[in-house]
């Protein structure tokens, strides 16, 4: 009886936090489908009454300028995501599996990398990438991103390498592969999940970003949906409507993406934290 009673009362504590967390969500929903007029009632409406999907036919189908900056947003995040998986895989390999002097100063240092403010990094490379042509530069903006994302990716994969049995290269060895090949069609298969939460995480990195996308770009033509926003905000007001409107549109692919590897994502998270 006590742990039934126990379990109803969690239940509820884990119900009303969820509301808590999801009740944002929901009312930049609401603001999205609330006429300009109806914003700023007193108290204020928490129905879905006189909703309207004027701002979502104003912002995507009337005009096209937020499907640019989507657009542009998928290539700076998927960018970051392949580029950061491309040097992640191999640098956790490398500091989960190999000999390597000077390991424990490395970590360090990715930790300390990680642990900078993005606006710590944008003056800097915004000088360094000025001089080789990367401002207002698709790639410019996916180094800038991978710079960040990196140690964040390297320290994820590490402990899902680690975990793995230490005999797998010499049964591989045994059998005729050589490092490369054991890598690649041995470790590699067993840290897919380790790999997928990188991936996920890597193209948030880039979707989301804003500090680099403001110092790095000055041409619409290559700004991603973050700075796209800042068309609703102006000196003398915020179309908050047309704002959560787009902005409901930049989550779904996060929801999705989320939803769609949730069991991939929280593997790959928990992997390598317990050893045998």
């Amino acid at each position: 009886m006590e742990n039934a009673r126990n379990k109803y009362f969690m239940t509820v504590i884990a119900a009303l936090i969820t509301i808590v967390f999801l009740f944002p969500v929901y009312w930049m929903v609401k603001t999205s489908l609330t006429p300009i007029t109806d914003l700023f009632q007193t108290p204020p409406r928490f129905g879905l009454t006189n909703s309207t999907f004027a701002a979502y036919v104003d912002n995507f189908i009337k005009n096209h300028d937020m499907l640019h900056y989507i657009g542009n947003s998928f290539i700076v995040a998927l960018g970051t995501m392949v580029l950061s998986l491309l040097f992640a895989v191999p640098g956790a390999y490398a500091l989960a599996r190999l000999n390597i002097k000077g390991k424990s100063l490395l970590l360090i240092l990715l930790l300390a990398i990680q642990m900078l403010p993005g606006i710590t990094m944008a003056m800097p490379l915004f000088i360094m990438f000025s001089k080789v042509h990367l401002v207002d530069n698709y790639l410019g903006l996916i180094l800038a991103d991978m710079i960040h994302a990196l140690p964040f990716a390297v320290l994820i994969l590490r402990p899902s390498f680690l975990a793995l049995p230490k005999g797998l290269e010499e049964a591989a060895a045994i059998d005729g592969c050589n490092r490369f090949t054991a890598f690649t069609r041995i470790i590699l298969p067993l840290v897919v999940p380790g790999m997928m939460t990188v991936a996920v995480f890597c193209f948030l990195f880039g979707w989301g970003d804003f500090m680099f996308a403001l110092t790095l770009t000055t041409d619409n033509a290559v700004r991603p949906l973050t700075l796209g926003l800042y068309r609703f905000i102006g000196q003398y007001g915020t179309e908050w409507n047309n704002l959560m409107a787009v902005a409901t549109i930049a989550a779904m692919p996060i929801i999705i993406i989320f939803v769609a590897l949730q069991r991939y994502v929280v593997g790959g998270i928990v992997a390598g934290s317990m050893k045998d």
